[in-house]
């Protein structure tokens, strides 16, 4: 979260994380930017326009990084019955605005596990590149979004049905 901390996560993680509070921390997204080995995901702010989530991505892209990924985690609206709004539409118009990878992150976009399988396979339909998916042996034991988080057997379930719907529309998983 902070450019301080940017050289120990790159010593230690595969892909750097930009969530979603931080998608207009520019400070933040130009240094993220300066490091060119590491892969970069950057979610889509709670209350940002794709627009805005592209402009983001151009000041790590301006700084050498080429290596990012768009994250749609769900927008924040008026509804209740979920975390955020899934903008499933935010995949293809994203997919046709940019050569970005898109991933898709339904755990985070639906807030509860019972949803994910769901908001997983229209992301697919849709033609998100990726899914990123919450898991936890004990949901009820997490520190946290347990609530949003599938049982390993349920994770392993919607990747066999996601393969299936993948097929359908001309894909692969």
């Amino acid at each position: 979260m902070g450019v301080d901390e940017i050289d120990v996560v790159v010593e230690h993680a595969d892909v750097l994380q930009i969530g979603a509070r931080n998608t207009q921390n520019y400070n933040l997204l130009r240094a993220v930017g300066q490091q060119k080995t590491k892969p970069v995901l950057l979610k889509r702010g709670m209350m940002s326009t794709m627009e805005e989530l592209l402009m983001s991505a151009e000041y790590i892209l301006a700084q050498g990084c080429s290596k990012v990924m768009l994250c749609e985690r769900g927008i924040r609206t008026f509804e209740r019955y979920t975390r955020n709004t899934f903008d499933i539409n935010a995949i293809p118009v994203l997919k046709s605005r940019t050569h970005l990878p898109i991933i898709a992150d339904p755990s985070h976009a639906t807030g509860h596990w019972n949803f994910v399988e769901s908001a997983s396979m229209a992301a697919i339909a849709a033609g998100a590149d990726g899914l990123m998916i919450e898991v936890h042996p004990q949901p009820e034991k997490a520190v946290s979004d347990g609530a949003q988080s599938l049982k390993p057997k349920r994770f392993s379930d919607l990747v066999s049905r996601a393969r299936r719907v993948a097929e359908a529309v001309g894909r692969r998983v």
